[in-house]
């Protein structure tokens, strides 16, 4: 290595006759030297430039936590790719070839994926890991882009698998943390006998399902915060006993309370059951809990009785006071689900102070 170039040992698969393709291992301080990110912008005239997004914050806080620990591993390679600035040397024939980066004039490479891992690479104190690195080399701009767009178009996993695979995996980053809890009760849910949800969560697992499991996911983590579930929130074996069996008391008690509105119905022709309906009335369960002491189905379906009359799941309309909704009107958004949860909580709030003067 010199103050000029950089050299790297590099295995060079044979791919296009036109772009070669090569992997080699190197640090983030080295990655620095011979590749840069460039963000997508326009110059004073509005031609465009670059093409990485912006950094997420957030994003490489969570990666730079993670890899801080002493067992992180990052198997992901960084992508990198060149104009000009660096060739292989050796027989096109031969599998190891030497990767040469001219850098007198700065890195002459960009990154082309991988740049939130970089930036948290780049962001570690103790630690200087070697990564993997893959690289092809471009005859022109144009071409790179292209490169750009196919690597970063490729179709992501399922949001859904990937949080019904969370609770096989341990010492996640608090965002997963959360999540995984929920997908673990969710799981339970759907496959212990005598759960009120049994076979009804729809999953990658379970697509015949009707209640989507992200939504019931989002109740549980509402839950988890500031709920009923929060007393067992540390606890996964307290979460897997006490937690899913509240959670099934409760919604046998909703299924008994409305049970023309469940029985055979689905999202589309029920709001019961569709996203709206159900965080909903999971703000009703925890409020139930909190005020009223409820765990068992009898003790919870005292409180959903008094919304009977005052709901309109599958026909009918909604009176909010201020305006009134098609049964139908409702949709999985935060402002309908917001105001469906503050209409539901209300009228309960207003018959439990009745029943308490009446006492």
């Amino acid at each position: 290595m010199s103050m000029t170039s950089i050299r790297f040992d590099a295995l060079v698969p044979v791919q296009s006759p036109e772009t070669a393709v090569f992997t080699f291992v190197a640090k983030a301080s080295e990655i620095g030297r011979i590749a840069r990110i460039e963000r997508a912008g326009r110059d004073p005239s509005g031609a465009l430039q670059g093409f990485q997004r912006p950094q997420i914050a957030a994003h490489i806080r969570e990666i730079r936590d993670y890899l801080e620990k002493p067992n992180s591993i990052l198997p992901n390679a960084i992508v990198v790719a060149f104009i000009k600035g660096a060739h292989l040397e050796g027989s096109s024939e031969g599998t190891v070839r030497q990767l040469v980066v001219d850098v007198s004039d700065g890195p002459p490479g960009w990154i082309v994926d991988g740049q939130q891992r970089f930036t948290a690479l780049s962001e570690l104190h103790d630690r200087d890991l070697e990564v993997l690195v893959s690289g092809f080399l471009c005859e022109t701009e144009e071409e790179l882009q292209k490169q750009f767009i196919l690597i970063n178009n490729t179709r992501p996993l399922p949001k859904a698998l990937v949080y019904e695979l969370l609770p096989q995996v341990g010492d996640l980053p608090p965002r997963m943390s959360s999540r995984s809890q929920a997908a673990l009760l969710t799981e339970a849910l759907n496959y212990r006998e005598g759960s009120a949800l049994k076979g009804l969560i729809k999953q990658q697992t379970n697509p015949k399902g009707v209640i989507r499991d992200t939504v019931l996911q989002r109740v549980i983590m509402n839950s988890l915060s500031d709920g009923a579930l929060r007393l067992y929130s540390s606890d996964d074996a307290m979460l897997l006993d006490k937690g899913v069996t509240l959670i099934s008391e409760y919604w046998h008690a909703v299924r008994a309370t409305f049970a023309a509105d469940w029985d055979g119905k689905t999202p589309k022709d029920s709001r019961l059951l569709h996203g709206t309906g159900i965080v909903s009335l999971g703000y009703v369960m925890d409020y139930l809990n909190a005020v009223t002491g409820a765990e068992a189905r009898d003790e919870f379906a005292r409180g959903l009785r008094l919304l009977k009359g005052k709901t309109a799941w599958s026909d009918g309309e909604w009176d909010f006071g201020s305006e009134r909704r098609r049964w139908n009107g409702l949709q999985n958004v935060p402002a309908d689900v917001r105001q469906l949860s503050f209409y539901l909580l209300q009228v309960i709030k207003t018959a439990l102070a009745a029943q308490a003067r009446a006492a």
